[in-house]
């Protein structure tokens, strides 16, 4: 086995806050850490990547002034071990964008986007670590054989700190919650 061949260390040591904290954002890109343990995200489709984008300026544009969308960012899930995931799309407290790190307090949606590679990641474990955090609404797209991508939509109960499913949408999302929002995603 050539060298090449091998993680680079800190990919085979639990990375702490203050150290992941200290890397630029170059470092940080492409990256999520899971139980202190780097975690390399599959590489996105260009469709993957306008679905969020799409999104992301739908719901900015729905949320009003206290609120923002944006996507591809850091969200600290804990502190100790670490648990950064950076969701495809999240809407956060306008107040916060200066903020670092982004804490589950300030965030009332996460959406992610299905792609091959993060399957069981977004349909499992993701729902359940936003749920524990605190995240209010959780949103998955799915990306259908047919083209026509289908939205789930979780709520959070509060007293279980487990989400419960919401309204589906195939194609058109019409939500009244978090915020009233429509967006066509079935033309992309």
């Amino acid at each position: 086995m050539t060298a090449e061949m091998l993680a680079p260390a800190w990919m085979r040591t639990q990375i702490s806050a203050e150290q992941y904290d200290s890397w630029s954002e170059d470092q940080c890109a492409g990256i999520e850490i899971v139980d202190g343990m780097a975690v390399v995200r599959p590489s996105r489709s260009k469709r993957h990547n306008r679905l969020a984008r799409v999104l992301a300026n739908a719901l900015d544009a729905a949320v009003g002034p206290e609120w923002n969308a944006d996507t591809d960012f850091d969200v600290r899930l804990q502190d100790v071990p670490l648990t950064n995931r950076r969701p495809d799309v999240a809407v956060y407290r306008a107040e916060t964008i200066d903020f670092t790190p982004t804490r589950p307090e300030h965030v009332l949606l996460v959406v992610e986007v299905v792609s091959p590679g993060s399957e069981t990641t977004d349909r499992i474990v993701k729902v359940d670590q936003y749920a524990k955090a605190g995240i209010p609404f959780y949103w998955r797209i799915e990306q259908a054989a047919t083209g026509v991508p289908i939205v789930c939509t979780y709520v959070l109960d509060p007293a279980t700190k487990a989400y419960r499913e919401g309204e589906m949408f195939i194609g058109v999302i019409k939500a009244a919650a978090p915020f009233p929002v429509t967006v066509d995603l079935g033309t992309i």
